[in-house]
């Protein structure tokens, strides 16, 4: 019986540490408090299961911290460990995290030296269409 009881002890912290490791989006992040960020991208992390992007704001210089969707759903529209690099200017619109300053989650993201950059259409994520003739 007391083994029986540990298991159920072990997966219940098993439970509790995958679940905060995966977040609610709607928990960490207030829809209704979105801004506008525009900087210099100083680190892009595409891991599992959110990527990371960050970046250094151009007028005040602050550092912020911003957090994609899914991965997997990112590497299948085609967005990849190269497609942000430090020193890329982006800007970006999205939800400000309720707790943590600095901290965005990225509703679309624009990059305007080549016009490359997506959007959340629902729960999805969706390329924007590239300028043609624009260099980065």
């Amino acid at each position: 019986m007391r083994s029986w009881t540990v298991g159920i002890a072990v997966a219940l912290m098993i439970a509790g540490a995958s679940a905060q490791a995966h977040h609610s989006i709607a928990g960490v992040y207030d829809r209704a408090r979105e801004t506008t960020v525009d900087g210099v991208v100083t680190d892009f992390q595409f891991v599992n299961p959110h990527p990371f992007v960050d970046l250094r704001e151009s007028r005040s210089g602050q550092s912020w911290r911003l957090e994609m969707d899914n991965r997997r759903e990112f590497k299948a529209i085609g967005f990849a460990v190269d497609s942000l690099k430090p020193g890329d200017r982006i800007v970006v619109v999205g939800s400000l995290a309720r707790r943590e300053a600095n901290r965005l989650y990225i509703q679309r993201l624009d990059r305007p030296a080549d016009g490359f950059g997506y959007e959340q259409v629902g729960s999805r994520p969706r390329l924007l269409a590239r300028q043609s003739g624009a260099s980065q």
